[in-house]
């Protein structure tokens, strides 16, 4: 009789519980972003249920008595999402990247990457960031784990959307390694021998539950590439398994390789041609230009030990970039925000991530085109635009309020987010 009423009595609170989360909110925002079209409306309500947007309407559609989140005083936005993270992975800018991969791999239990990790997972929301799109350089499939661990609210952080380990060529980007542990890059990437080969490292990712898959088009400092024949294998495996398939690029043909081949889109791309942005833009191959700012780069020359008179490259790096982004824009290519920044410089990995806002807007992008790349147009190409990136009926309700002008005073407003919700639990108010 005891269990029965032990069993009765969970079953009643834990149904309390459900329904508590499925109460209605209506949050009044001042100025809503619409990310679709791309523009700034005034007095909105957003109507939640749950975890779900129910409606987006006029302030006079407030039933009395209702529950009232009101950030009249507020610009309201979709929840932010950087589309190229690392978030299993992290090094300080004095590190080499292959020997501290190494260490990591032997030095670093998975149980021990994964909490930090998670701790590193937790400041993305604290800065509006409510989805990752996360690319490899997390052991064998520990950022699947830890997408796993948020859905089912075990720990709290971003919406992970996660690669896997990285398909790439012998080698992968972890070089100088001698030949008798060469065994150890394959707990990091999986490295591809051969069309066949290509295929069944997209059926093992599939089974392991990926979002998408993350090639390397070229390899660098390492000089082995996936060949056009292995990078079109996977495409089409993956496309059959209805997974988009990204590609790191460097080098120009790389990158040309790659399109050719049928990614779906670039990321980082230093070095394209205009030729290569061109194909892009015919092909509809979207780009993620992982921009720093002057004051991250600058942040990092000192913390790696470059002298004051030693930072003028930097100044080729940001008119290198800058260069870059606008070529693809004035081709038509579409942009896709996304940081890349795993060097620890100071700050939680959130601001690290934030970071690329600013570097947008240094290259020349206006504010508004900076929202809509780290909104809408990364959830299209997440293949979610109707559930993420977006203030809408049926929508995930992912949202965030900065307070300030998007428009006139774009870095201090975007760096300055006051209220987080996600998935209609608010983390930041």
């Amino acid at each position: 009789m005891y269990k029965l009423f032990a069993l009765l009595l969970v079953f009643i609170c834990s149904q309390s519980s459900t329904f508590a989360q499925q109460n209605d909110i209506y949050i009044k925002a001042g100025l809503l972003y619409d990310s679709e079209q791309n523009v700034l409306i005034k007095n909105r309500v957003i109507h939640v249920k749950g975890n779900t947007i129910q409606s987006v309407g006029a302030f006079n559609s407030i039933p009395e008595n209702a529950d009232i989140i009101d950030l009249t005083e507020y610009t309201v936005l979709p929840g932010l999402i950087d589309a190229h993270t690392h978030v299993l992975f992290s090094q300080d800018a004095t590190e080499d990247f292959s020997e501290h991969s190494i260490h990591s791999l032997t030095m670093e239990s998975d149980a021990l990457r994964t909490l930090r990790g998670a701790k590193r997972a937790k400041s993305y929301l604290d800065v509006g960031i409510t989805s990752v799109k996360d690319l490899g350089n997390s052991g064998l499939f520990l950022d699947v784990a830890l997408r796993d661990a948020i859905n089912e609210g075990t720990i709290e952080g971003p919406r992970i959307f996660a690669s896997g380990p990285i398909l790439a060529a012998t080698g992968g980007q972890i070089y100088g390694v001698s030949p008798k542990h060469q065994d150890l890059i394959d707990l990091e990437y999986r490295i591809i021998n051969g069309v066949e080969d290509a295929k069944l490292a997209v059926r093992e990712h599939k089974n392991q539950n990926v979002d998408l898959i993350k090639i390397c088009a070229d390899n660098i400092p390492n000089n082995t590439h996936l060949s056009i024949a292995e990078m079109k294998a996977i495409v089409e495996t993956a496309n059959s398994y209805d997974l988009s398939v990204v590609a790191h690029s460097i080098t120009n043909q790389s990158a040309w390789n790659a399109v050719q081949a049928g990614v779906n889109g670039i990321e980082h791309g230093f070095r394209l041609a205009d030729s290569t942005l061109t194909l892009m833009a015919e092909k509809k191959v979207f780009l993620v230009p992982t921009e720093n700012s002057r004051t991250y780069m600058n942040i990092y020359g000192k913390l790696a030990g470059y002298e004051e008179e030693d930072l003028d490259w930097v100044d080729n790096y940001m008119q290198m970039m800058k260069s870059r982004l606008t070529r693809a824009i004035q081709k038509g290519v579409t942009i896709v925000a996304g940081s890349d920044n795993y060097t620890a410089i100071g700050g939680t990995r959130g601001e690290s991530s934030r970071d690329m806002f600013r570097a947008y807007f240094e290259a020349g992008m206006s504010p508004l085109d900076i929202l809509q790349s780290a909104t809408y147009i990364s959830a299209l190409n997440l293949n979610m635009a109707n559930d993420i990136g977006v203030i809408k009926s049926n929508a995930k309700a992912d949202i965030i309020a900065v307070k300030g002008s998007i428009e006139t005073d774009f870095i201090n407003t975007v760096e300055h987010v006051e209220f987080v919700m996600k998935d209609g639990q608010v983390y930041t108010d």
